[in-house]
């Protein structure tokens, strides 16, 4: 099967359980297949978003794709989601206890977004920015 464009974020959690809780909360995400590691925490897990959006996540494991920020001493990368709706993106983030990082504004490229860390250190970034042709 030649791949068709679509990414799929991988994240890594020391409590993952909590995280799809804080994750459903915070932004939205509906829970799909989670299959538990035997150890109280998730081998694998899938949140959907909209239509195609889709994050996998699991617990932190020593291997090459198993670190979180706190151990690497800083962030690696970001996740941003195109919404329709920054402003209640934001309020719904906000109220889940989500860290700003970035406050909701309009950008001078006409996206309205905002970007916040989840309780373990990723960072999350909402707005309505979507490059041309895209």
């Amino acid at each position: 099967m030649v791949p068709d464009g679509t990414l799929c974020p991988c994240l890594r959690y020391r409590d993952a359980p909590a995280a799809l809780d804080w994750l459903e909360r915070a932004f939205g995400f509906r829970r799909g297949l989670v299959v538990p590691d035997g150890a109280g925490g998730i081998a694998h897990a899938e949140l959907h978003l909209g239509g195609a959006g889709l994050v996998m996540l699991g617990s932190v494991r020593a291997d090459g794709f198993g670190r979180d920020p706190a151990a690497l001493g800083g962030v690696s990368g970001s996740v941003y989601v195109r919404c329709g709706d920054a402003d209640a993106a934001h309020d719904r983030a906000v109220a889940a206890g989500a860290v700003i990082l970035r406050q909701l504004q309009t950008t001078d490229y006409g996206s309205r977004d905002f970007s916040v860390r989840d309780p373990e250190g990723h960072v999350w970034s909402f707005g309505s920015y979507w490059p041309e042709g895209g």
